[in-house]
């Protein structure tokens, strides 16, 4: 049995690798440079990762245009890629155990859902991209006699992947896994905050088959990501993150060389519950698994919790006996539900929404911080009951475990309500009414909607992403595959 006392001795036999990969090969920062990677989970050291600078950003964007221009990826045969990335999936499905404990102690997640999720997703859309590029084809459009066209899909050339810490290898699969599929070469930058896993990656992407100079994976922090977005020879970013760095990251391609800009950005989603809803409990339930869950470090979390009036006093002693499953634990405890905030600056950040909280609104529940490992940092499940919809803590992203639940009286009322923020990621709304579900999942605005389930059938068959201010394009279908190639029409006079 895969317990507690297995993760800790495995944790002691990993070798970390912290070296940037560039080339084919991992090598130190050019100047030498490191900076340390920390264990959310107790405080303590794990690994000095290079600190890349613009030096390396250049030659790895040198080796990925080189490698592009060979034609040693890109002039493949879409069926070829298709089997070395197969290949490189079963190679981590193999090292499974291995990365998904990486990626707790880099992330302070805890080991059940590195296991049992974002492995298993990671490895499912590389799959996924990888089946599809052999079936995707061109157009042969109707032309006038004497003329023949057709248009083609071709790889951009280099894509650069600025990635997050809450999902550090699924967010980055999100982004390596279509722009390779579609022959492109790639330099992915990890969080400063979760490097290993991404670096360790690299390698066995080697060992499948991916040529050098195709995918390489620098170690760094923002300045190394604004390198990337300022590069010449970068064709595309491809970027998820706080919309901050997103609007860095666009101005830096506009002043640079115009390169594509792909932005998947914050969200404020809000959760509906209508008084008709079916299953009040289940909507209870849900809702507290939609804010804490990965202890609310999620861009689509469902962090506003939209009541009808006359269900409420149903409703909220169900959500605070349902918050009671979500107390942190140890992360290497399989029986852990949830675990460590990332690190000590976004713990800080979120106790501060929390005392901007007790000011605002009502506390239902929580907000303290618990002693559960070492110097790791833990809070509890925090909620909130707050009577303005402008409030700061029901309007800006707070990316912890903090739920704010509003009450209202019409479903117009709840629509404006959930429209009311900058953001526009995703939504949900609970009733058992065919025509209050038609006018919400018409009027709400995100880019996922949920319909009496929240975060349900996250699949690559579906497209992620947001409106307003949480970003553009879509990540994940094979709308995702488009946004890394160009569209080429080509058209021949035959007589």
């Amino acid at each position: 049995m895969k317990d507690t006392t297995y993760w800790l001795q495995k944790a002691k036999d990993l070798r970390l690798e912290g070296r940037a990969f560039i080339d084919g090969a991992y090598a130190h920062a050019d100047d030498g440079a490191t900076f340390g990677s920390y264990s959310p989970i107790d405080g303590e050291p794990l690994a000095q990762v290079a600190l890349c600078a613009s030096a390396d950003v250049d030659k790895a964007v040198a080796a990925a245009r080189r490698s592009f221009e060979a034609g040693v990826w890109s002039g493949l045969a879409a069926r070829d890629r298709k089997a070395v990335l197969l290949k490189w999936a079963s190679l981590l499905e193999t090292h499974s155990d291995e990365l998904a404990l990486l990626e707790s102690l880099d992330s302070g997640k805890p080991i059940a859902d590195t296991t049992g999720g974002d492995l298993p997703g990671t490895i499912y859309c590389l799959r996924w991209f990888a089946e599809l590029i052999d079936k995707v084809h061109g157009e042969v459009p109707a032309t006038e006699p004497g003329f023949f066209g057709t248009v083609t899909c071709q790889p951009l050339g280099v894509v650069a992947a600025v990635v997050p810490w809450n999902y550090p290898l699924l967010m980055a699969a999100w982004k390596f896994a279509p722009a390779l599929a579609a022959g492109n070469s790639v330099v992915l930058k990890p969080s400063e905050k979760t490097p290993l896993s991404a670096l360790r990656i690299a390698g066995l992407a080697l060992e499948a088959g991916v040529p050098a100079g195709v995918f390489n994976v620098l170690g760094g922090d923002g300045a190394t990501g604004r390198a990337l977005s300022l590069h010449g020879d970068v064709d595309c970013i491809a970027f998820t993150g706080s919309g901050a760095v997103g609007r860095d990251i666009a101005r830096n391609a506009a002043t640079s060389n115009l390169k594509r800009v792909w932005l998947e950005l914050g969200g404020k989603s809000a959760n509906i519950v209508m008084a008709d809803c079916a299953d009040i409990g289940q909507a209870a339930r849900s809702a507290a698994a939609a804010i804490f869950a990965n202890m609310g470090q999620v861009c689509s979390a469902g962090s506003r919790l939209l009541v009808q009036r006359s269900i409420a006093d149903r409703l909220i002693p169900l959500l605070l006996d349902a918050t009671d499953a979500y107390q942190p634990g140890h992360p290497l405890d399989p029986d852990s539900v949830t675990g460590a905030i990332i690190d000590r600056a976004q713990f800080e950040r979120v106790c501060q929404y929390i005392a901007l909280g007790r000011q605002e609104a009502q506390l239902l529940k929580g907000g303290n911080p618990l002693s559960v490992v070492g110097e790791g940092a833990y809070l509890e499940p925090t909620i909130f009951l707050a009577e303005d919809a402008s409030a700061r803590i029901a309007t800006e992203e707070i990316f912890g475990p903090v739920l704010v639940v509003m009450l209202f009286d019409t479903l117009e009322e709840s629509i404006a309500i959930a429209n009311s923020t900058e953001y526009g990621l995703a939504a949900a709304i609970w009733s058992s009414d065919l025509k209050t579900i038609h006018t919400a999942t018409r009027q709400l605005k995100a880019g996922t909607v949920w319909v009496n389930c929240y975060d349900e059938l996250v699949d690559m068959n579906f497209p992620f992403g947001g409106f307003k201010e949480s970003g553009n394009g879509r990540d994940n279908s094979a709308h995702a595959l488009g946004k890394y190639t160009e569209l080429k029409s080509t058209i021949t006079r035959c007589g």
